[in-house]
């Protein structure tokens, strides 16, 4: 027997539990609560990282949208984040309204929930001993850091370190890697759930 057999995945098999597993974690109401709070929680902490949502309780409720806002959504601002189309001041919080960004928030946002939706029912139902309880948080921390795309070199210079340019490109691979590392721990998880127990 080769080495490779020996350790073979069967990725069709993963593939299978991990869409058995998400479609548990929604139609359970316990799992299902946790990736709401937690993707409402994660969508929160990436538009304030990249800048798109502030605190601004002094500010009058108003809504501002740009001229041509097709042409301006596209445009970038950043490696990872694209200019906003509008200006929403609720009286409490001021929302910079990019549709990408908001678009690649929700996406992170959802994968984050779902491992963390994942990792509950893996430790309320688990089919192998073994899983860390934040197996998915700590997948989606380079999605969380890649706020820094757009403002970490400022930051750099404000604080006084001087960024090669390996550094700043290190910024441009925090989303793609944060993505990776969450789909990898979705399959990871899912692996570790006893579907059959906790669907019934």
């Amino acid at each position: 027997m080769s080495t490779w057999t020996q350790f073979d995945p069967a990725p069709r098999r993963r593939i299978d539990e991990t869409i058995a597993a998400t479609a548990l974690v929604v139609r359970r109401r316990d799992s299902l609560a946790v990736v709401i709070f937690v993707g409402i929680g994660y969508l929160t902490a990436f538009l304030w990282a990249i800048g798109d949502l502030a605190m601004r309780p002094s500010a009058a409720p108003n809504l501002i949208v740009v001229d041509d806002p097709l042409v301006r959504m596209v445009q970038r601002t950043g490696p990872a984040s694209f200019e906003a189309v509008a200006l929403l001041d609720t009286g409490v919080v001021r929302l910079l309204v990019s549709p990408i960004d908001v678009t690649i928030g929700l996406a992170i946002a959802g994968l984050v929930g779902l491992n963390l939706g994942l990792t509950y029912l893996a430790v309320v139902q688990p089919a192998a001993c073994g899983i860390g309880a934040g197996t998915g948080l700590l997948a989606s921390m380079p999605a969380l850091l890649s706020g820094t795309v757009c403002c970490g070199p400022v930051a750099l210079i404000a604080l006084g370190i001087q960024a090669s340019g390996l550094l700043l490109t290190l910024f441009a691979w925090l989303l793609p890697l944060g993505v990776v590392l969450l789909l990898a721990s979705l399959v990871y998880v899912a692996g570790r759930v006893d579907i059959a127990n906790a669907s019934s």
